[in-house]
């Protein structure tokens, strides 16, 4: 392999490290800002003890995510110089907002929940929750829109061989941006529900704080069932924004070869990428790529033939993606369903089998979420910036094979280690449950 692949590899590995953290801490924050607002609100102590339990691992999460993270924007510098001169002017204005105002946000407020029990008053101590979930989610937008940018490039003029910012309101406002940051961050929230129960179905299973645990069942389970709704329909928006501004990538999320009108959605098929079409189509539904793409059944779809060879992303990860993330989406809507379902008949504690299904059903959003950004980001290549810049072009010139090669075994192993230490405390502390009542409960009041 070449310096070129190995630095997209290493890329795709740091981020997809990161991204395991990310969308726990947008989804479990909320949680515990809406827990910790009951408890304020009624006084009721197990919403006390739950705050606690859970952001014991928020924390935990979000310190280990925050070094994840540092270490990807020294990427843009060190492996692809020549796509932050091509870029710099407009793709650091989102990320020079987002560290100095979102993440800056995010962490005094987050320093004054840690510290601030019985210090502060409790409704300042609610509001500093609420902050850190306003300033996590304000990052994950920040950092969309300039992703948003790479997608969709608006408001720029090349001048002597640059991209240089004309109209910053263009880029901010961008509909592909908000759409994907809306779709990320409402999977990071089905994230964060099905984290919580799982580790109540934990407990439940375990007869532990059976009290607590319901209470946190039920938080949850209406909160993912409100975010697994809302993914499935920002998505759909998000997937004809797609359409009209990568037909290529959209034409490989549904493998569709030829250019017609009232194109179908195949529910499987097997993409043959060298001769150009499908080897296996089972299952189409007339018409419907068209109608989720302009929101007409008869419009006409643009085919991967009818777009340059060297244009088209890879087929097959980007259709498989598409599809898995899909059902597993509609799976995340029906768990969640049916425990609310049972948890308001009384009888969710009786269901053995729904239980299990969703402790095990913990790492499923995690691998959804990962399937989404290949989708988003196998889906855009060759381009690094989509129509302008191919993702070749943005490699540093002097990099060699053997720098990235050594530097990506040292990242396997640092990030590799940090998700086994994250794996091994959440794993510990979930299992503890949380701290009885006792003193130092009623000490942090």
């Amino acid at each position: 392999m070449d310096a070129l692949m190995l630095s997209r590899i290493q890329f795709a590995v740091t981020a997809g490290f990161h991204f395991i953290f990310v969308p726990l801490t947008l989804g479990l924050v909320v949680l515990i800002a809406f827990m910790q607002t009951v408890y304020v609100r009624t006084g009721d102590r197990d919403y006390l003890r739950m705050t606690k339990f859970w952001g014991k691992l928020f924390l935990i999460n979000f310190a280990i995510g925050v070094v994840t993270g540092i270490t990807l924007e020294f990427q843009f510098g060190m492996n692809w110089a020549e796509y932050s001169k091509y870029v710099g002017d407009i793709f650091g204005a989102p990320l020079a907002i987002e560290a100095t105002v979102a993440f800056f946000l995010e962490s005094v407020f987050l320093g004054i929940w840690i510290f601030g029990w019985k210090k502060v008053s409790k409704r300042v101590h609610l509001f500093s929750i609420w902050m850190v979930a306003l300033g996590s989610n304000l990052s994950a937008l920040w950092i969309l829109i300039a992703n948003g940018w790479m997608q969709h490039p608006v408001g720029y003029t090349i001048i002597n061989g640059r991209a240089e910012l004309t109209d910053f309101t263009a880029v901010i406002l961008s509909p592909y941006a908000w759409l994907k940051f809306f779709h990320t961050a409402t999977s990071g929230w089905v994230i964060g529900a099905f984290f919580v129960m799982g580790v109540s179905a934990y407990h439940l299973l375990k007869g532990n704080e059976v009290q607590i645990f319901k209470k946190s069942m039920k938080t949850a389970a209406i909160f993912g069932l409100f975010s697994s709704l809302a993914v499935a329909g920002i998505g759909d928006f998000h997937a004809a924004e797609v359409a009209k501004t990568q037909p290529s990538k959209f034409a490989a999320m549904e493998s569709i070869w030829e250019t017609e009108k009232g194109a179908p959605v195949i529910l499987f098929a097997i993409p043959d990428e060298e001769g150009e079409r499908n080897s296996v189509e089972l299952f189409p539904i007339p018409k419907l790529a068209s109608f989720m793409a302009f929101k007409e059944w008869n419009a006409e779809v643009t085919g991967l033939r009818d777009i340059p060879a060297k244009d088209r992303p890879p087929v097959t990860p980007v259709f498989l993606g598409f599809r898995l993330m899909v059902g597993l989406g509609a799976l995340f809507i029906l768990l969640a369903g049916t425990a609310l379902y049972y948890l308001r008949k009384g009888t969710l504690s009786n269901k053995k089998w729904l239980l299990r299904a969703l402790l095990y059903s913990i790492p499923l959003p995690y691998i959804a979420a990962q399937l989404g950004w290949i989708v988003a980001e196998v889906g855009r290549q060759p381009w690094i910036v989509y129509g302008l810049m191919r993702t070749e072009d943005g490699v540093s010139v002097n990099l060699t094979t053997q720098q990235v090669a050594i530097s990506l075994a040292g990242f396997f192993i640092f990030y590799g280690t940090l998700m086994l230490i994250d794996f091994y405390l959440l794993f510990k502390f979930s299992a503890k449950g949380p701290e009885k009542e006792g003193r130092r409960t009623a000490e942090a009041v």
